[in-house]
């Protein structure tokens, strides 16, 4: 018996078979699944509008497969399903509408508590208001299922929050998803909901997406919709997504652009080609503390420069343009808004902070923060910006360059936990979150393209970085490499189908 894409979907195992679009001329093509695969966002809202299947379908459908492996993997702090049941009940429009989505817990959705991974939030109210960027995102038509698990206030690249458990990488149960938007990578990947919001103030859209074999774009400071528009030195956060197909990816940022007088960048627009030109690309292998990457990244590395190659660009060998002092004033700098969060906490419960309220990595980042004078700051800001003005002279020369994500692959549960020794935490942040930092300061675009596996089946992610405003170039990219090495077809040992 051959089941059709909806009965596949809206049954037990939660699986589908994606549409296949024709392949125009000049255009990418949808994505091949095979059986068992669940369709991308793209291909779920186009079943919706034609009618294959209804939109409180496609949600229950996402609410039962979400229950069968949260209890595997973790990735959820609230869920929204009553919410989520409602919406869909309703009239929903836009490209993606209907489609089911998870929100990170760092970010307010209506209805919902915002517990951003900390133990001291516990009994907040639900959120009565919504950011612009989250705004945008729903009113493309996605409907949120629930509020994908962080770690405490996004500091770490490992979601390992002590007040809500580790959320399980599902390739390997034993590892980390990566952070701090690890709860979204790990439900995508799992095949729960086809695409989910991340956001990345130092790696944490690409982290996760290397960790668990998805596609990450974290875009340019002050491409998308904000509440506050306007480019800003030393905004280092930006919104997204993380997502199983390069369409996907393009086509929400395409709606959640700043235009208009608010945008900072000419518009993108939907970007649905690949690129048609070779590229100069420059390779960058060590980290910014001069630390080698592992030698299973390094051949990961090599693999993805034979590929290149194979497509036409041409690769030289680079190195990163920043300051021998980077990695530390970027913590430094990180360890400000440590000491805002830490205080906050404080205020509200009215007592003064301790570990029953925050980790101890957060204690000791706000601890140092309050060390740092007036003059001190000034100093690391000044520093970055140059590391910035730095970066942005030396990416000018390249089209794109290239380098590994992290510096080993998926890392054990506990190896970056909150709760490590602050000094040897320290040390392994510095040598493992070598390659991303930079991107963050300088506000310039990168992604993570699931383009490698370890020998022991974990995912690899290969970081690709451009100039200020060339998403478009950065996806273009990823598009010709996703129709050379597909990546679609792969699934980890837990599944919701």
């Amino acid at each position: 018996m051959t089941l059709s894409r909806r009965q596949m979907l809206l049954g037990t195992s939660a699986a589908a078979l994606a549409g296949c679009a024709s392949r125009a001329t000049g255009t990418a093509a949808a994505p091949s699944a095979g059986t068992g695969a669940l369709p991308d966002a793209t291909a779920t809202a186009a079943m919706i509008r034609s009618g294959e299947m209804t939109a409180l379908e496609a949600v229950e459908a996402a609410i039962a497969r979400a229950q069968k492996v949260q209890p595997q993997i973790n990735f959820m702090v609230e869920d929204t399903y009553d919410l989520a049941r409602a919406r869909a009940a309703g009239s929903v429009t836009g490209p993606f509408a209907s489609v089911p989505y998870l929100i990170k817990d760092l970010n307010d959705v209506v209805g919902a508590h915002t517990r951003h991974g900390a133990r001291w939030t516990e009994g907040l109210p639900p959120a009565t208001e919504e950011m612009a960027y989250v705004r945008a995102s729903l009113g493309s038509g996605l409907i949120c299922i629930g509020k994908s698990a962080t770690p405490e206030k996004g500091y770490l690249p490992t979601t390992e929050p002590l007040a809500f458990g580790p959320t399980r990488n599902p390739w390997d149960t034993t590892r980390s998803s990566g952070g701090s938007s690890g709860g979204a990578a790990a439900a995508v990947a799992a095949g729960v909901v086809p695409m989910a919001h991340a956001n990345d103030g130092g790696g944490s859209i690409r982290f996760p997406a290397a960790n668990c074999g998805l596609f990450g774009l974290k875009p340019s400071r002050g491409r998308l919709i904000d509440d506050n528009p306007g480019a800003r030195p030393l905004d280092i956060a930006v919104q997204g997504c993380v997502s199983r197909t390069v369409r996907d990816t393009a086509g929400l940022l395409a709606v959640t652009e700043a235009t208009g007088g608010a945008a900072v960048f000419p518009p993108v627009g939907m970007v649905s080609t690949p690129t048609n030109r070779p590229l100069r690309i420059g390779l960058v292998t060590t980290g910014f503390i001069g630390n080698p990457a592992s030698p299973e990244v390094m051949r990961a590395v090599n693999d993805t420069v034979a590929l290149l190659e194979s497509l036409g660009h041409s690769l030289e060998e680079t190195a990163w343009p920043t300051s021998a002092t980077f990695s530390d004033d970027f913590l430094a700098f990180w360890s400000l808004g440590a000491a805002y969060d830490v205080a906050e906490g404080a205020k509200h419960l009215g007592r003064a902070p301790d570990e029953t309220m925050f980790e101890p990595f957060s204690l000791r980042m706000a601890e140092n923060a309050a060390a740092l004078s007036p003059s001190d700051i000034e100093q690391i800001q000044a520093r970055l910006l140059a590391d910035e003005a730095a970066y942005n002279e030396w990416i000018a020369g390249y089209d794109v360059v290239l380098s590994p994500v992290f510096t080993s692959p998926p890392a054990e549960l506990g190896y970056l936990r909150g709760d490590v020794a602050f000094d040897e935490l320290i040390e392994r942040l510095r040598a493992e979150v070598a390659y991303t930092l930079i991107h963050n300061v300088a506000g310039t675009p990168a992604m993570s393209v699931p383009l490698a596996w370890s020998a022991d089946g974990l995912p690899i992610g290969m970081q690709f970085c451009a100039g200020g405003g060339e998403e478009r170039r950065l996806l273009e990219l990823a598009y010709q490499l996703e129709a050379a090495r597909p990546w679609i077809e792969r699934r980890p040992p837990v599944w919701a189908g």
